[in-house]
């Protein structure tokens, strides 16, 4: 089993944990690319890794990285959550003229959130929360 760390209701990880079975993630790229008649090396070329990686995915050797699953998100046009075996509800809503930037910013953001200590961290989510509160009045 895989253990996957889930925010709360309250936003923190707390004790709430996901356990996973391996084999939900696995089979779900493996049918996904399969419905979409790609290879794996069609699949490794999108997702700028090598074949290799894609049979690990697929044989439960390795999890796939933020910015793969994002990727994969597009590609297959199934949420995250669903390619990782979370949820049965398979589509996700985006607007069809960001798809291509938005998961190259949603990188961006993650990869500079990743760089950053602690109290930094604090900072930045709080600053989105307020910058997405503004725009919902």
């Amino acid at each position: 089993m895989c253990i996957f760390f889930a925010y709360n209701e309250r936003g923190d990880y707390g004790s709430d944990l996901l356990l996973l079975k391996e084999t939900n993630l696995s089979n779900r790229i493996r049918e996904l690319r399969i419905e979409k008649k790609i290879t794996q090396l069609q699949l490794s070329i999108e997702l700028n890794v090598t074949q290799e990686t894609i049979s690990a995915y697929e044989h439960n050797r390795h999890m796939p990285s933020v910015t793969a699953l994002i990727k994969m998100s597009e590609i297959f046009n199934a949420s995250m959550d669903y390619i990782m075996g979370l949820s049965n509800v398979r589509h996700i809503l985006v607007e069809p003229d960001n798809t291509a930037n938005d998961a190259e910013q949603k990188a961006k953001l993650l990869y500079c959130y990743q760089r950053l200590g602690t109290k930094n961290k604090a900072r930045l989510i709080a600053y989105a929360e307020g910058l997405a509160d503004s725009v919902k009045e």
